[in-house]
Order: structure tokens, then C-alpha cells, then sequence
């Protein structure tokens, strides 16, 4: 077969029968607010820049349960979710840190913000390696939008309490550290695109749900970041807690394996 019709064979088996649009047109709502988030934080509207990329957060976890949903998931959208993420949870949170906290730092602050963004890249690429043989109930380590929902968050927090512009505080650049270090390290977060947390519940469930959306209705600024607080400390607590049952029950320390051993999975999604 010649080079030219090997070619066609190509255009025509992958994007002859064209691409999903409904989960597509998601991820790219998701990447336009983190775009947004960018331009934003160009502008000096920092709060805005935090809102766009909570608004990118919520874009990103409609894209995967619409593509489940629709039977629409396919290899095109799981790259395209991962090259959005990286914009929208990677560099917009990056920029976002230093122009807003960092910058006072001067090398040392730029160089935690690409910090963040290159953890964040390699928190995306690990996950698609080890997509579909890893326990889907959690994460290895902290998942990108969860670390860019934090520091979003920390944003709220300082501009609650009076800090609108430009903030020189040392407890944000070891947080942008401490983001970067949580998305490669191998602690366990608990998943929340986890299918089990769909299902019928007790009725105490829904009480506490109530309760929690009761009191981000009443003070948002301040419970999300105590929720992104509580949800980043999580990981490293549970990881302890199950290394100490695992040794108590005589049972094997989970081991990642190596990079280059893991499938990829074709209809795997990002987390």
C-alpha cells in the first residue's frame, strides 16, 4: 500500500465519522474560563480570576459524566480534557499565584508558580498512564482542578477579610509548594467522580448535604476554603490511616509500579 493510501486509510478511520460535540463543547466552556481566569489576572481582577476558574471546575466535571452519560467518551476527548486542564488548572492558577502573592518573591516566586504548573502537567500525564488499573475510588495524589479549586479558594479567603489587591504573605507561597508537591506525591484522595457516591444513601446523608449547602449559602467565600482546606489535608491523613490498617491486617503496602508497565485506557477519564 503507498504512502498516500495509507494516509486516507488514517483521516478516514479516526475522524472520518467526525468528533462528540455535546461533551467537546464542555471542555471547551472549561478552557475559555480558564482563559478567562488569564486574562483576568492580567487585568489586576484577581476574585475574578479565582470565580472563572471555579466556573472551569464545574465545566470539567460536567464533560466526563455527559460523555458517560451519552455513551460519547473517546481517545480525541480524553486528550483534549487533558490539554484544557493544563490551561485552565495549570498555567491560569500559575499566573494567577504569581501576580497575586508571588511576585514580591521575585526568582523565587516565579519559580514556585512554574512549579505548580509543571506538577500540574505531571499529575495529568501520570493519570492517563495509569488510567483504568488503579482503584477508582481514589486518586493518586491531589487531582489538578481540586489543587487550582484550593488556591481559588485562598483567594476568597484573603478577599473576605479585606485583601482585594496584591497580597505579601508567606503562607500562600508555601501553599502553591505544598499544592505542587500534593498533585506527584502518592497519597490517596478520595475520588469525587466516584459512581458509588450516586447511590441511595441513609437519610443522614442527605441531612449533613443540607447542612453543608446551608452554610456555603451563608458564607461562601469562607466554607470553600475550609471544604478545599479539609479536602487537601485529607490525603495524606487517609494515606496514614490505611498504611496503619494494612500493617495492623498484615496486608502488602500498595506499590504505583512503574510508568512504562501501565496500559491506557482509550475511554479513560481525566481526574
Amino acid at each position: 500500500m503507498s504512502r498516500k493510501k495509507k494516509r486516507r486509510k488514517f483521516n478516514s478511520d479516526n475522524f472520518g465519522r467526525g468528533v462528540y460535540i455535546l461533551p467537546n463543547l464542555f471542555t471547551t466552556a472549561s478552557l475559555f474560563a480558564g482563559f478567562y481566569s488569564i486574562v483576568a489576572t492580567l487585568g489586576g481582577h484577581y476574585t475574578h480570576a479565582a470565580v472563572a476558574i471555579m466556573i472551569s471546575a464545574i465545566m470539567d466535571g460536567l464533560d466526563g459524566k455527559v460523555a458517560r452519560m451519552t455513551n460519547t467518551t473517546s481517545q480525541f476527548g480524553v486528550e483534549y480534557d487533558s490539554l484544557a486542564d493544563l490551561v485552565a488548572f495549570g498555567v491560569a492558577p500559575g499566573l494567577l499565584a504569581y501576580a497575586w502573592a508571588l511576585k514580591p518573591y521575585g526568582r523565587l516566586g516565579w519559580v514556585v508558580a512554574f512549579l505548580y504548573v509543571t506538577c500540574g502537567a505531571l499529575r495529568l500525564a501520570r493519570f492517563n498512564v495509569y488510567a483504568g488499573i488503579k482503584d477508582p475510588q481514589f486518586f493518586q495524589g491531589m487531582a489538578i482542578p481540586a489543587a487550582a479549586c484550593t488556591f481559588a479558594s485562598t483567594v476568597f479567603w484573603f478577599n473576605y477579610w479585606g485583601g482585594a489587591g496584591p497580597v505579601h504573605h508567606g503562607g500562600v507561597l508555601v501553599l502553591v509548594f505544598a499544592l505542587s508537591f500534593l498533585m506527584v506525591s502518592n497519597f490517596k484522595y478520595f475520588s469525587l467522580k466516584n459512581p458509588e457516591l450516586f447511590k441511595k444513601k441513609p437519610f443522614n446523608t442527605l441531612v449533613i448535604a443540607v447542612l453543608i449547602f446551608s452554610l456555603v449559602a451563608i458564607q461562601p467565600k469562607i466554607m470553600f476554603f475550609v471544604m478545599a482546606m479539609c479536602y487537601m489535608v485529607s490525603g495524606p491523613l487517609y494515606t496514614l490511616w490505611d498504611a496503619r490498617q494494612r500493617k495492623k491486617l498484615g496486608l502488602p503496602e500498595e506499590s504505583p509500579g512503574p510508568l512504562d508497565e501501565a496500559p491506557v485506557e482509550e475511554e479513560a477519564l481525566k481526574g
